[in-house]
C-alpha cells in the first residue's frame, strides 16, 4: 500500500535543483543512475562535493577514501589539514548569516562578518581562560545567536563541544557531565518557554557543574558561584583568531543518544561529519547560497549541529526563533524571515493542524519543509504541505551516529507524505529479515563506508555496539543501526519503528530502560515495561507503561500523574506518560508483544528484552 502522490516536481524546478546541476556535470540522466554512481564511485563523488560546497583546506587531501584496514575503520580525506568552521564563512561579509527574534521581539539581522567577529571573540576568550586545544566545552543553552557563536568559537580554537539539550533534567545533565568532564560549561540563567520561566543555572549547579559561564536573560542577572563568570565578562574584545588547524578526523563535538543499557551514548563527531550534513541539505534539501533555513531544534540533538553546518556551509542564512514553535508568533517569524526551508518534528504539525494557528501567515516564501526524528501522518503532512503553497516535504532519517540522513526524499521525485523516495547519495543500506536474508522489509543495515559516521563512542566499544555479530553482505561487514524498515511496491520507504528497545518521543531518542528505572522506583511498583506504540493511522508514537503493581492505596489517575511527575523531573519534561496499564506479570518470551493489550487504535512494533 503506498500514499497517493501529492507534489509532482515541474521541469523548472529540476533543473534548477541541485542534483539536477550535479547530474548534468556528471553526465547522469535520471536520478537512480545519479544515485547509484554516488555508491559506486564515492570518492569522485565526494570530489565533486567537497568542490562544489566550497571547503577550505589548509592542507589538501591525499586521497577522499582509504579503506586498508577495512570499510568499518575507513579513513575519509587522509593527509588533509582543516578547521570545519572556516568552510561555513565562505559568503560575502556583508551578507546575512543568522536572522534571529526573540520572545516578543524584533528580527535582528547578523551578518557574516558580524557573526565571525563573535566566534572569534569566543576562540579568544577560551584560550585567554587558560583552556587548550583537546579540551572539551560543554554547552547547556537552547538555541541562540550566542550559542551558535559559542559552539563555532570552541570548535575553531580545537576545543570539542559537549552539547547537552536544554530539555534535560538535573539527573541527565550530571550524566552527561560525568562523561565528558568538560573544563568549562556555557549555560543561560533562565530560560522562556510557553510564558514559563524555566532554571537553567540552578540545573547546572544542581549537577554539580565545572566552571560555568552565565548569559542573562535578561536584563537582570541572577548572582553567581565562586570561579563563574558571566558572559560579557568571559568575551575577548579581540576578534580576530587563526583558526586551529587539525587532521580530518580529529573531534569537534561530543553529542549524545540512547542506548540500550540505559546510558546514553556519547558519540564524537569530526571534522568530516559535518559534511554529510552540509550534502545533505545541498542535495536533498537543496539548499542554494542566501535561502533562509528554519528548523526548530537544539545543540543537544544532532539537528542543531546539522542546522549550523548545512546552512553556514552551504551559504545560507540560520533562522533562530527563541520561543516554542507553537503559537502565532513563530509563524509570524516564518513569514517576516522569508523562510525557505522549513524544518520540522511531526508532533509540532500535528499541534499546528489542531489549532489552526499557522493558517493566516504567508509561507509561501518556502520551497520545501522536511520531516524527522519521529514518524509522521500522511494527512497532517499533505496539511504541512498546504501551508506553504503545496510544496514538498522532505522526509529524513538518519542519526546521531550517521552526521545526517540514510533514507530520505528529494526535489526530484514525485512527494508522497509520510515516505521517504531514496536511500541518501553517497550512502547505501540493506534490509534484512529475521533470517538474515535480504528483503523488502526488516531491520536496516548500513552498507559501510559512508562519510559521517561515527568511528568511536567515548564510554563504550564502537565495534561490539555496531558491527559485532553483524552478517556480511558483498563481503562487507554490515554496520547496524535499528531501524526497521518496508520498501513499497513503487521503491519508496516507510518507517517501520525499532528494531531494540530505544524509542523516538516527539523527535527524541530514549531506551526504555531509562523510563522503566525511574518508574520502577514508584512504591507502587514492582516492575515495568515502556513502550512507544503509533495510532492506526500512523504519525508520532506516544509512551504507554506496563506496570506489575504493589499493594497500594493510591488511585489510577494519582498514580499516573506521580508517574508522569517523575519522568518530567528526572528525565526529561518533553516526555509524558500517556497511559499507565496494570497487568498481572510481565511476560518472559525474548521479545514481548503487548498488541493483545493495548488500547483501541494503537499498535506496537516491538519490544525486546
Amino acid at each position: 500500500m503506498t500514499s497517493k502522490v501529492s507534489w509532482l516536481p515541474d521541469e523548472n524546478t529540476i533543473r534548477n535543483s541541485n542534483i539536477g546541476q550535479m547530474m548534468q556535470k556528471t553526465g547522469c540522466k535520471s536520478y537512480p543512475e545519479f544515485w547509484q554512481w554516488s555508491v559506486e564511485h564515492k570518492a569522485e563523488f565526494w570530489q565533486h562535493t567537497l568542490a562544489v560546497l566550497g571547503i577550505a583546506f589548509h592542507r589538501g587531501y591525499d586521497q577522499v577514501l582509504e579503506c586498508s584496514e577495512g570499510a568499518e575503520k575507513a579513513r575519509w580525506l587522509p593527509g588533509s589539514r582543516l578547521n570545519i568552521t572556516d568552510s561555513c564563512f565562505g559568503g560575502s561579509g556583508e551578507s546575512l548569516a543568522v536572522i534571529y527574534k526573540e520572545a516578543n521581539g524584533s528580527l535582528v539581522r547578523v551578518t557574516q562578518d558580524e557573526l565571525e567577529n563573535l566566534v572569534n571573540r569566543v576562540a579568544n576568550g577560551l584560550v585567554q581562560s587558560g583552556l587548550q586545544e583537546g579540551d572539551r566545552v560543554a554547552i547547556y543553552m537552547p538555541m541562540t545567536l550566542e550559542a551558535v557563536a559559542i559552539y563555532l568559537g570552541a570548535i575553531r580554537a580545537g576545543m570539542p563541544v559537549v552539547t547537552i539539550a536544554d530539555s534535560f533534567a538535573v539527573d541527565e545533565i550530571a550524566i552527561r557531565l560525568d562523561i565528558t568532564k568538560p573544563r568549562l560549561l556555557f549555560t543561560q540563567d533562565h530560560m522562556q518557554r510557553a510564558g514559563k520561566t524555566l532554571p537553567m543555572y540552578e540545573k547546572v549547579q544542581d549537577a554539580s557543574a565545572t566552571r560555568t559561564v552565565v548569559l542573562p536573560s535578561g536584563k537582570q542577572l541572577m548572582d553567581l558561584r565562586e570561579g563563574d563568570l558571566r558572559f560579557e565578562d568571559f568575551l575577548s574584545p579581540d576578534a580576530h583568531f587563526e583558526s586551529c588547524i587539525q587532521d580530518p578526523d580529529a573531534a569537534i563535538t561530543v553529542l549524545f543518544s540512547s542506548g540500550t543499557t540505559g546510558s546514553p551514548k556519547a558519540i564524537p563527531w569530526t571534522h568530516t561529519t559535518p559534511l554529510k550534513g552540509a550534502a545533505d541539505g545541498y542535495y536533498h534539501h537543496d539548499i542554494h547560497e542566501g535561502d533562509v533555513v528554519c528548523w526548530p531544534t537544539n545543540l543537544g540533538w544532532m539537528m542543531g549541529p546539522w542546522l549550523i553546518f548545512a546552512a553556514r556551509i552551504n551559504k545560507a542564512v540560520i533562522a533562530l526563533h527563541y520561543g516554542a514553535p507553537m503559537g502565532e508568533d513563530f509563524g509570524a517569524f516564518v513569514q517576516d524571515a522569508g523562510v525557505t526551508m522549513l524544518g520540522v518534528v511531526p508532533s509540532i504539525v500535528r499541534q499546528w493542524k489542531s489549532s489552526g494557528s499557522m493558517e493566516k501567515y504567508d509561507w509561501s516564501a518556502i520551497h520545501c519543509f522536511s520531516s524527522t526524528g519521529e514518524a509522521s501522518n500522511p494527512d497532517e503532512m499533505e496539511y504541512l504541505m498546504r501551508l506553504g503553497g503545496n510544496k514538498p516535504v522532505i522526509e529524513y532519517c538518519g542519526g546521531t551516529e550517521v552526521g545526517g540522513g540514510y533514507v530520505t526524499s528529494t526535489v526530484l521525485q514525485p512527494n508522497l507524505p509520510s515516505t521517504f523516495s531514496t536511500q541518501a547519495l553517497g550512502g547505501e543500506f540493506v534490509l534484512l529479515d529475521p533470517d538474515g536474508q535480504p528483503a523488502d522489509q526488516g531491520e536496516m543495515f548500513l552498507i559501510p563506508p559512508i562519510m559521517g559516521l561515527s568511528a568511536t563512542l567515548l564510554n563504550g566499544d564502537h565495534h561490539a555496539v555496531y558491527y559485532e555479530g553483524t552478517p556480511q553482505y558483498r563481503g562487507v561487514g554490515l554496520r547496524r543501526h535499528g531501524d526497521v524498515l518496508v520498501r513499497l511496491s513503487n521503491s519508496y520507504y516507510k518507517a517501520q519503528g525499532r528494531a531494540d528497545d530505544a524509542m523516538n518521543l516527539g523527535g527524541i531518542k530514549v531506551s526504555s530502560l531509562q523510563i522503566e528505572e525511574l518508574i520502577n522506583q514508584l512504591d507502587f511498583v514492582k516492575e515495568s515495561a515502556a513502550i512507544a506504540v503509533s495510532p492506526q493511522e500512523g504519525g508520532p508514537s506516544v509512551l504507554v507503561v506496563y506496570t506489575v503493581g504493589l499493594p497500594s492505596a493510591f488511585g489510577e489517575e494519582e498514580k499516573l500523574q506521580m508517574a508522569r511527575s517523575i519522568i518530567r523531573n528526572r528525565l526529561n519534561p518533553l516526555f509524558k506518560v500517556e497511559r499507565l496499564i496494570e497487568i498481572d506479570a510481565l511476560p518472559r518470551t525474548e521479545v514481548i508483544s503487548y498488541t493483545s493489550l493495548f488500547i483501541p487504535k494503537i499498535r506496537h512494533f516491538n519490544c525486546r528484552r
